[in-house]
C-alpha cells in the first residue's frame, strides 16, 4: 500500500528548473520528483539526459541523432551540466524534505533504439552492445541515486522510473534501422526481463499501446505507469494479475497538454471504473493506484502543468474518500 496519491511523469515546460522543482514539491508532495526540462536544448532531452549517466560510454550528437563517441565532448558535457544544475536546484529547494522521491531515466531498450553505434546501426541491432549499454546505465543510475541521497539526506526511498516508450516496438520488431529502410529484429522477452532486473524494482513508464504487462510482472517491476486512454479491455486480465502480484498502477488520467481540465470526478473515473471491472475491493483503490498526467508535460503551458498536477492530487483524494464512485 502506498500513500503517494499522485505524481507526474517527468517532463515540464520552459527552462526554469527551479520553478519546475518548486511546482512539483508544492503540488504533489506525496511523491515529488526531479523534473526534466527538454526545452533547454541538447542534452536536456530524454535520451541525452540519460546518456550523460552512462559509465565509460560517452555520446555525441550527429545529424541523425545521438551516437556513441570516442571521448566525452561538448554535447556530453552539456547534458552533464544540465543534470548537475537540476541536482543543485533539487538540493536548494528540497533540502529539508523528508519522504519518498521519484527520479526518471530512459530505460535501456528505448535508449538502445535511439543511440547509434560509432560506425553503423542503432545499438538495439547488436545484442552485445545492448548488454554493455544496460550494464553501463545500471551503474550510472546507481551512482545518480546515491548522489540524490547525498544531497537530500531526508529522502526515505528513491522510486526509480524507467521510461520505456520504445519497448513495445522493440518486442514487436517494428523499430526502424538507422537507414529507415528496414526494421530491427524483435527482442526476446527474456532479454528484457533479465535487463530490468539490473535496476532493482523500478516503475516502468510506457505511454504507448501494447504495454507488455505480463513481462513487467515477471520482471518484478515495482509498478507500471500507463496512459489510461490507451488501455483496452483485453489488457484487463493482465492488469488484474499485476495488481494481485502487489504492483502499483500509475494511471495517466489527465491530458499532458490542453487548456481546460475536466472536473475531479471525471479525472478519477477511469481509475474507479477500471478497479470495479477488475473486481478488487474499493477501499484498496487509493493505496494501489497513483494518479498522473497521461504523459510528460513538456508540451503544456507552465500554468497548465501546475494545474494538472494539482488536479491529479485532488482527484486522488476522491479515490480515497469515494472509492466506489458513488455506488455501493
Amino acid at each position: 500500500m502506498s500513500t503517494w496519491e499522485a505524481t507526474g511523469v517527468g517532463s515540464h515546460p520552459g527552462d526554469d528548473h527551479l520553478e519546475a522543482i518548486r511546482v512539483v514539491f508544492g503540488e504533489v508532495p506525496g511523491l515529488p520528483y526531479l523534473p526534466e526540462l527538454p526545452a533547454r536544448g541538447v542534452g536536456a532531452d530524454l535520451i541525452g539526459r540519460t546518456a550523460s549517466l552512462l559509465v565509460d560510454m560517452p555520446v555525441e550528437v550527429q545529424p541523425s541523432g545521438w551516437r556513441i563517441a570516442d571521448r566525452p565532448g561538448r554535447d556530453h558535457q552539456r547534458a552533464v551540466d544540465h543534470l548537475r544544475r537540476d541536482l543543485d536546484g533539487l538540493e536548494e529547494i528540497g533540502h529539508d524534505y523528508e519522504g519518498p522521491l521519484k527520479v526518471q531515466v530512459c530505460g535501456p531498450w528505448t535508449l538502445a533504439g535511439a543511440i547509434e553505434l560509432r560506425h553503423g546501426d542503432k545499438m538495439l541491432a547488436d545484442a552485445g552492445a545492448v548488454r554493455d549499454l544496460t550494464a553501463s546505465l545500471a551503474q550510472g543510475v546507481a551512482d545518480h541515486c546515491a548522489e540524490v541521497r547525498r544531497r537530500l539526506p531526508g529522502v526515505t526511498e528513491i522510486v526509480l522510473q524507467l521510461d520505456e516508450p520504445g519497448l513495445p516496438g522493440a518486442l514487436a520488431g517494428t523499430v526502424p534501422t538507422a537507414s529507415g529502410f528496414g526494421r530491427l529484429a524483435a527482442v526476446e522477452e527474456w532479454r528484457v526481463e533479465e535487463s530490468l532486473g539490473l535496476f532493482g524494482e523500478p516503475v516502468v513508464h510506457c505511454c504507448a499501446p501494447a504495454v507488455p504487462f505480463a513481462l513487467l510482472r515477471r520482471a518484478k517491476a515495482r509498478g507500471v505507469s500507463v496512459d489510461a486512454s490507451l488501455l483496452r479491455r483485453r489488457d484487463e486480465e493482465e492488469l488484474g494479475e499485476l495488481v494481485e502480484a502487489g504492483m502499483t498502477l500509475f494511471l495517466g488520467v489527465v491530458p499532458g497538454a490542453g487548456s481546460r481540465l475536466p472536473d475531479l470526478g471525471a479525472i478519477a473515473r477511469p481509475a474507479v471504473e477500471l478497479w470495479r471491472r477488475l473486481g478488487f475491493a474499493p477501499d484498496e483503490l487509493a493505496g494501489r493506484v497513483v494518479l498522473t498526467p497521461a504523459c510528460g508535460l513538456a508540451g503544456a503551458s507552465p500554468a497548465y502543468a501546475r494545474a494538472v498536477l494539482a488536479a491529479c492530487r485532488k482527484a486522488a483524494r476522491v479515490l480515497k474518500d469515494d472509492p466506489a464512485g458513488g455506488e455501493g
